[in-house]
């Protein structure tokens, strides 16, 4: 690990924040959960697909280096209309395709940009998923049957279904009368014995959830609880897992809650999503354990010079070892005995302020231009305060990109200065007034504000802070991204977008009063209005664009004859106008 000591005093400009484009281009706007709800109102399709989780990953896309969101949409049975033995066997095989969305991108309604979509999964990037079939997943937890007599349904296409016959090498045959008689008996289902529609050529294809194909190969490593899809150069999808080598006899170590002493991620396991196929890559030949498991079984583990490329380079640390390895760091970052000894600089990792969540909203992946760094890549990161203390004390990262795989940075502020936390920070956002009396009409108006993750990031030797916003209808199910808002030192501001939001701190602005804002209407996008800030091209570019949605939006609910939301826009529209003079 290495340490690197910053000022934390530096006073961002806007050539900062242009000379960081990268960072600035890849901040996560869309929360996974949120954008999951979504996704699911979006792009499910049919009643009978399913996106079990929301992943985020990097692509090179169109010659940019980005960040992602992928959601897999697998086959949920349990939801088929007609549950029987036939459709949920032998017709309804198989998922199809992904949902990709940029972090980052949101359209004019607020909703997420799509770069992979819809059913048969079409791109608008030079992303390409070619074999969207998905045998093999994170809810395919049933066996089914391939090459029988019945067509398997592939995809919806307008009023008719589309057909495929499996083409993979997954599963096990199972022809012969003795094999169907010992499956009918071990999946305890006598149909498959007295059906007439399985053939020589028929297989079954079993233990299809990846989690628990992996760990049945494996059973002597322990597996991290977040596996994620890849799409690879020739069109195909795998997921990778991250797997352990782990043990409760190290002598003189720190222990984790259940006991460990020895923990390395010295294995990565990939799992084709047509055919199942279960790939070990022995990533560390310095771990003794992994070296003694490789003896025993030595066709159980693959070189990892022999990882094809395209899947390499998604390859990442994995959430669980990185939070053992932050926990450990809060207090093993001092290195002097009588500090350690008195706990004079322990540290912790923030806790989550506006709502409940499955994990800690601070740790997250980003891209990002380190301090020092000529080129952004892929981390993992998440601050430090000091114990019982609010203000900034570092943060950590641990590098993902080629060789840096697995390299640990803490950068440290120094303790005389005073660095603003998340938590002192969403608590100015709580006070301001402006932003206080917006978030308080929405809630007023029938529809709910939703406060995202307050994001911290690292910008040369200082910090700005950014919270997205959401709106949902009351009665709805879809979130909007309709505010962000955007903090550095004291000054604090809330935009129609990113660009908004910095050009009103960097650009000479800062947080003045929006102008009033209708709740959204479900199906019905809200009434957008512009913040105040200084007098820049790009914000007057911004709200000049905003008010010609509203004029468009206008027109359209005129021509349906919906007056209500005429009226809104035209008075929305109004607002932005007004505020376009005020800034000239």
């Amino acid at each position: 690990m290495v340490t690197r000591d910053l000022s934390g005093d530096a006073q961002l400009t806007m050539n900062d924040i242009r000379a960081n484009a990268a960072t600035i281009g890849n901040i996560r706007l869309w929360e996974r959960d949120l954008l999951g709800q979504t996704l699911g109102q979006l792009q499910e399709i049919r009643t009978y697909y399913d996106f079990a989780s929301v992943s985020d990953d990097r692509y090179v896309i169109d010659g940019k280096y980005r960040q992602v969101h992928l959601a897999v949409r697998e086959l949920n049975s349990a939801s088929l209309p007609t549950r029987s033995f036939i459709n949920e066997r032998f017709t309804y095989t198989h998922g199809m395709g992904l949902a990709m969305a940029p972090v980052n991108e949101v359209t004019s309604e607020g909703l997420p940009v799509l770069f992979v979509k819809d059913l048969p999964p079409a791109a608008t990037t030079s992303i390409a998923l070619k074999k969207p079939q998905v045998y093999y997943g994170e809810l395919t937890n049933s066996y089914v049957f391939t090459g029988t007599v019945h067509e398997e349904f592939d995809h919806p296409a307008g009023d008719q279904n589309v057909t495929t016959r499996y083409t993979g090498k997954g599963g096990i045959a199972i022809g012969s009368l003795l094999r169907r008689a010992l499956f009918a008996w071990r999946l305890g289902s006598y149909n498959i014995l007295l059906t007439g529609d399985l053939e020589d050529t028929s297989r079954v294809l079993i233990r299809r959830n990846v989690n628990e194909r992996a760990r049945t190969a494996l059973p002597f490593l322990r597996f991290d609880n977040e596996q994620y899809p890849v799409i690879r150069d020739d069109g195909s999808l795998v997921w990778i897992l991250d797997a352990y080598t782990a043990s409760r006899a190290y002598p003189y170590a720190a222990r984790t809650s259940d006991g460990l002493s020895y923990m390395r991620n010295s294995v990565k396991v990939t799992v084709d999503a047509y055919d199942g196929t279960v790939t070990a890559y022995l990533a560390d030949t310095t771990d003794a354990i992994a070296l003694a498991y490789q003896r025993i079984f030595p066709s159980a583990f693959t070189a990892m010079t022999q990882m094809p490329e395209d899947i390499r380079r998604h390859l990442r640390v994995p959430t669980g070892i990185f939070r053992i390895q932050a926990a450990l760091i809060a207090t093993y970052h001092m290195d002097r005995p009588e500090e350690f000894y008195a706990r004079e600089d322990q540290w912790q990792i923030p806790e989550a302020a506006q709502r409940e969540r499955a994990t800690n909203p601070f740790m997250r992946h980003m891209i990002m231009r380190l301090p020092g760094e000529k080129d952004a890549e892929f981390i993992y990161m998440t601050p430090f305060t000091p114990r019982g203390k609010d203000n900034l004390a570092a943060w950590f990262v641990a590098r993902m990109d080629g060789d840096k795989l697995g390299e640990l940075i803490v950068y440290r502020f120094p303790n005389q200065s005073l660095v603003y936390g998340p938590k002192q920070i969403a608590n100015r956002i709580e006070q301001d007034t402006d932003i206080s009396r917006q978030l308080t009409l929405w809630d007023q108006g029938g529809s709910q504000a939703i406060r995202g993750e307050l994001l911290v990031i690292p910008i040369e030797e200082s910090l700005i802070y950014v919270q997205p916003i959401y709106l949902r209808a009351q009665g709805g199910a879809i979130p909007e991204l309709k505010r962000v808002v955007v903090a550095h030192g004291n000054q604090v501001a809330m935009g129609a977008t990113l660009e908004e939001g910095l050009a009103m701190v960097f650009g000479g602005g800062g947080s003045r009063p929006l102008a009033p804002l209708a709740a959204p209407t479900a199906g019905v996008s809200g009434a957008t209005a512009g913040p105040g800030g200084g007098a820049s091209a790009t914000l007057i570019d911004a709200l000049t664009q905003r008010a010609q949605e509203h004029y468009d939006r206008a027109m359209a609910a005129q021509r349906a004859g919906n007056w209500a939301d005429y009226g809104r826009e035209i008075e929305a529209l109004g607002a932005v106008l007004r505020q376009i003079r005020s800034r000239r």
